[in-house]
């Protein structure tokens, strides 16, 4: 039976937003298609979203990328209507947000959607249990229920007798794993997540990505991630949308953003990311030249000339076996053209898997004379990676420089706190 396709849990439709005191009116000239510093001069109104297009699916981490003042937070709070659009659609499983009344926003809030900020945004005079606990509380949930639940989390997210502490006894990330813990704690399919980890230092944002995808394995909530920071997007993104002065200029897969950038402004974004960190073998790797299905070594010899290069990957129904030469294959044929290939005629290459970042294979794949063979969980052989392979992916030839800092100073999504 294939596989379902995931289905679409969010579509943003049309949205725009005009910040000022008649945003209405400010349309009919953003529709005439002035720019946001224009809007800006000519009405004192400010863009933050034109006409943007999403659609997310259930289970997926969706990240928002985009410097400062692009509209990136602005957009993110349109998901739970802490901000309404001033055109356009919120459809969560097909409801229009924007119809519901308080009541039924009040509830969509409480049970739907969870949001962690970049600030934590604890409670000080809460304990660390009784803020995980805070949303259940809210939902109307018993005391001892909800602390059972609260500690369930506090445990997951690897903060087992924090509970009694208060957020000003933690550090910075263990206070986001609280606020981590309080945002999963409700039960909620989608998460929010708006510079999450963005106040946290290196270290400590690494490992805070690394227990977001281990969460995520187990979890399959859909998140929206909203950061500023292109290596944490390609890290954490199923996809990715950029955004520049309000504008959506890509949408894409993390390997798509990376080799496929569709504007000058997206090119020098992803201009100084290091892609062996980012991208892995599958993305890169080439079909194998030549398979070889024979058993013995003449009718291996057979099909090797019969292909363009003088090696070949030998494979039988047990999967792949190894690589084998033409020279190899011709120096035994002079003994015997009948005999079995045997592990004697394999070149000592290692196998690498299609899961691995390219950093991690860079130095066999320059060691060995052959491309290496990239072969699955399952003993398959996927495809091949070599050098040429690495040279085209990890040369950069944009000759591109990254993108200024805008000025934000009029921009309501910018708060003079975050940085580029």
């Amino acid at each position: 039976m294939p596989d379902q396709q995931p289905q679409t849990l969010i579509e943003i439709q049309n949205l725009y937003k005009v910040f000022g005191e008649k945003p209405n009116a400010a349309m009919k000239r953003v529709n005439e298609g002035l720019s946001k510093d224009e809007l800006l001069s000519q009405t004192g109104h400010t863009l933050g979203l034109r006409d943007i297009n999403l659609s997310i699916k259930r289970g997926e981490i969706f990240v928002i990328m985009g410097l400062s003042g692009s509209g990136k937070s602005t957009l993110i709070r349109h998901f739970n209507r802490l901000i309404d659009p001033t055109e356009g659609q919120i459809l969560i499983e097909g409801t229009d947000v924007m119809k519901l009344s308080q009541k039924e926003l009040e509830q969509f809030r409480r049970h739907k959607m969870s949001m962690v900020f970049q600030r934590f945004g604890l409670m000080p005079h809460y304990s660390v249990i009784d803020n995980v606990a805070y949303g259940l509380k809210v939902q109307g949930i018993s005391r001892p229920e909800r602390l059972k639940k609260a500690q369930k989390w506090l445990d997951t997210v690897g903060l087992s007798g924090y509970g009694n502490q208060y957020p000003s006894q933690l550090s910075g990330g263990q206070q986001q794993r609280v606020g981590l813990a309080r945002a999963l704690c409700t039960d909620a399919e989608i998460l929010l997540m708006d510079e999450a980890f963005s106040a946290l230092d290196p270290l400590i944002r690494s490992e805070m990505q690394d227990q977001l995808i281990d969460l995520q394995e187990k979890l399959h909530k859909t998140i929206i991630f909203i950061t500023h920071d292109l290596d944490e997007a390609l890290r954490l993104g199923d996809r990715i949308a950029i955004l520049k002065d309000g504008e959506l200029v890509q949408e894409g897969t993390p390997v798509d953003i990376l080799l496929h950038p569709a504007t000058d402004y997206v090119e020098a974004f992803v201009k100084d990311v290091n892609r062996a960190r980012a991208l892995t073998v599958e993305t890169v790797m080439q079909p194998p030249a030549c398979r070889i299905t024979a058993n013995t070594i003449g009718e291996a010899l057979s099909q090797m000339k019969k292909m363009p290069e003088e090696y070949g990957y030998c494979i039988s129904d047990e999967g792949y076996q190894g690589i084998v030469t033409q020279d190899t294959l011709e120096e035994a044929a002079l003994q015997d053209c009948d005999q079995l290939i045997d592990t004697e005629h394999y070149e000592e290459v290692p196998e690498i898997s299609p899961d691995s970042l390219i950093e991690t294979v860079i130095p066999d794949t320059l060691d060995h004379d052959y491309p290496l063979p990239v072969v699955d969980n399952d003993g398959d052989l996927q495809g091949e990676l070599s050098r040429a392979n690495l040279v085209e992916v990890l040369g950069d030839n944009t000759g591109n420089t990254p993108p200024n800092k805008p000025d934000n100073s009029n921009d309501p999504d910018f708060d003079g706190k975050k940085s580029a």
